[in-house]
């Protein structure tokens, strides 16, 4: 099987922009015990629903805390999260809200860790038997009529990175947070005995920036003339 890492095609020629932040969310770790780092950068789930969390207010603003309360936080999280779903430091919740203008293709990816979808291409993609792909709903606010209905695909965390690919001298993760302290190698490769084999979308799980597909995807994408994003083939041993 071969994989491709999603980007956005800028030379498709769309201007459509979202700028939208998440409902709720995580905090960041402030002053790990044991790696003394200050960080977030987790992982997206828009189809997960807080508000039957008590302290709701605790997941509305953005912050470092100590590993004691952002661990306390986890647990109100664990028990609604879908299957497969891991938490890390400034994991976020809830659809999107925010504004959105200007044409859209079937794909939209702003920023490089968020794939919104046009619903048509979703049920397109979803009936050629793709695994793994979940659209969620927005709420987006258009600049303009007959605006389209944009969805946030909701992308499992799986996988890793080779450890061929990062710079000598890599520690391993922390082993308090999680925090692999290693930037994104410019020439990724991925270690094959962590891909999934029932999913045809999914990111990086020490790289949630990184969304990754299987042939399988790019192969329907194509045949379907669904365009917005470009595929990159990424080695893996």
């Amino acid at each position: 099987m071969r994989y491709f890492s999603i980007e956005q095609d800028r030379s498709a020629g769309y201007t459509g922009f979202v700028e939208a932040v998440p409902k709720w969310g995580l905090p960041g770790i402030r002053n790990c015990p044991a790696c003394k780092a200050t960080w977030s950068g987790g992982h997206s789930y828009p189809s997960v629903d807080l508000t039957p969390v008590a302290s709701l207010a605790d997941f509305e603003t953005a912050r470092p805390e100590p590993i004691e309360e952002y661990e306390r936080l986890c647990e109100l999280v664990r028990p609604l999260l879908p299957p497969g779903a891991a938490l890390s430091p400034g994991s976020d919740f809830g659809p999107r809200i925010g504004r959105a203008q200007g044409r859209f293709g079937p794909f939209v990816m702003n920023y490089p860790w968020i794939l919104l979808v046009q619903r048509e291409p979703l049920q397109k993609l979803q009936a050629e038997g793709l695994r793994g792909l979940k659209g969620c709903r927005t709420e987006l606010r258009f600049r303009q009529r007959n605006s389209p209905e944009l969805l946030e695909l909701e992308i499992l965390p799986v996988g890793h990175v080779h450890p061929d690919c990062l710079p000598p001298g890599t520690r391993p993760p922390c082993p308090l947070c999680g925090r692999l302290g290693a930037p994104l190698p410019d020439d990724l490769i991925l270690d094959a005995a962590t891909l999934p084999n029932h999913l045809d979308l999914f990111r990086l799980a020490d790289y949630s920036q990184v969304i990754l597909c299987t042939e399988h995807f790019v192969d329907a994408c194509k045949r379907l003339g669904l365009d917005g994003v470009a595929f990159h083939p990424l080695p893996s041993k």
